[in-house]
């Protein structure tokens, strides 16, 4: 039997009794597992009477892992009865006595409930996009600069220039001037082909250890291609105007998407930030360790660890204000999260089978799987949370659009 002892918003105090016929079954169950496994001298392993067994572990012991082993069937049952949804949850008071029932009173933290804010009257600054002249001018040099050529030129190196050298232990690489550690640009700005001169190395502190010497080969430099029809012909375009007007189109497509980008995510903002809720601490501490998670997987592959990381942050004197930071998104995260579920909630949106096959494609691809192969990776339940996470998108596509 389970009843709801006290409720303050998220904290739930439950009290759970446990009958005596089911505390003797669990006892006499645990005994018998126990037995299985355990060695007493003088009897073949199983072979040990459960009086010989239970005076070899202790009576304590074992009520012990009997209290343990109740919790953990029984508490599932209790908040399914009380229909409590939990987050996390702990054992404040156990009663377990000789030939009676078990009691225990355990503190829930349960599942906000959340009160959206009027986002009908939401208004969203958010600017329309414009496609300008200059935009249009400065995408056409890109593609310039993309498809320029590196020729050699009789002349002393300048910023944007390409060298390339051979050193004293006759490796040869090219260098990017534009992109060269300061201390190796310096060094090689203004010689020209044939000169050799004397590299510095530094080490960690940025002292100079040793110099290499190094001999410039060649030095080369971009050459852009003209911007004529010839150019917009290798673009697969009829003509340079034919050029300009896909470029615009596409620059125009790409200022769509980002502003509708910008209005889910202004609009995300807003409706988190007017979320009623009181949100339960273990939720907060769960997006914090999987943001530290993200955080140290990024790190592993620039060859840093957390650890080393949250060291020179403390040494450097910044590693509160990263943990205030760092709590800070985790709860925008979490508010964002339950935002999304709540909207979906009271719009209710439907999923066509036909949508959900297109999703589940386009996931795949963006796995790099199958579809069959991502059913089996993700499961049931990972499919589930697939199609919710769809079924929320939806909503907030209905919330925009009715926002006009």
């Amino acid at each position: 039997m389970a009843e709801i002892l006290e409720r303050s918003g998220y904290l739930v105090k439950v009290r759970v009794e446990v009958p005596a016929d089911r505390v003797k079954a669990s006892y006499e169950a645990l005994l018998k597992d126990l037995a299985s496994r355990v060695r007493v001298p003088g009897f073949r392993p199983g072979k040990a009477p459960l009086k010989v067994v239970e005076a070899r572990l202790g009576r304590e012991a074992l009520l012990q892992d009997l209290k343990e082993r109740l919790v953990e069937e029984t508490y599932p049952e209790a908040v399914r009865e009380l229909g409590l949804s939990p987050v996390a949850a702990r054992v404040v008071e156990q009663d377990l006595k000789e030939g009676e029932g078990f009691r225990y009173v355990a503190e829930v933290e349960n599942y906000p409930e959340v009160r959206l804010p009027d986002w009908r009257s939401f208004a969203l600054e958010v600017s329309p996009p414009e496609v300008t002249e200059e935009m249009v001018e400065k995408a056409l040099e890109e593609l310039r600069q993309r498809y320029a050529e590196l020729v050699p030129v009789e002349r002393e190196a300048q910023e944007k220039d390409h060298l390339f050298v051979r050193t004293e232990e006759g490796a040869e690489f090219p260098i990017d001037l534009a992109h060269a550690l300061p201390h190796v640009r310096e060094a090689l700005l203004g010689k020209k082909a044939g000169d050799v001169v004397m590299v510095p190395v530094l080490n960690d502190k940025g002292e100079k250890v040793r110099e290499v010497r190094t001999e410039i080969l060649e030095v080369k430099t971009l050459k852009l291609p003209e911007l004529d029809e010839e150019f917009a012909k290798t673009l697969e375009a009829e003509s340079l105007e034919d050029l300009k007007n896909r470029v615009r189109e596409s620059l125009k497509r790409q200022a769509e998407r980002a502003y509708e980008e910008a209005r889910e995510r202004a609009f995300l903002e807003k409706l988190a930030e007017g979320l009623e809720v009181e949100i339960p601490p273990s939720m907060l501490r769960a997006e914090e360790r999987h943001l530290l998670e993200h955080l140290a997987e990024d790190l592993y592959r620039q060859g840093i660890s957390l650890e080393a990381y949250l060291e020179a942050l403390k040494e450097k004197g910044e590693l509160e204000k990263f943990q205030e930071d760092l709590r800070k998104e985790a709860e925008k995260r979490v508010r964002i999260a339950l935002a999304r579920e709540k909207l979906a909630e009271e719009l209710n949106p439907e999923v066509s089978e036909e949508e959900w096959q297109a999703y589940l494609q386009a996931a795949a691809r963006a796995y790099g799987v199958s579809v069959q192969d991502l059913r089996r990776q993700f499961g049931e339940e990972g499919l589930a949370r697939l199609k919710e996470r769809l079924r929320q998108d939806k909503a907030v596509q209905e919330a925009l659009k009715a926002l006009g």
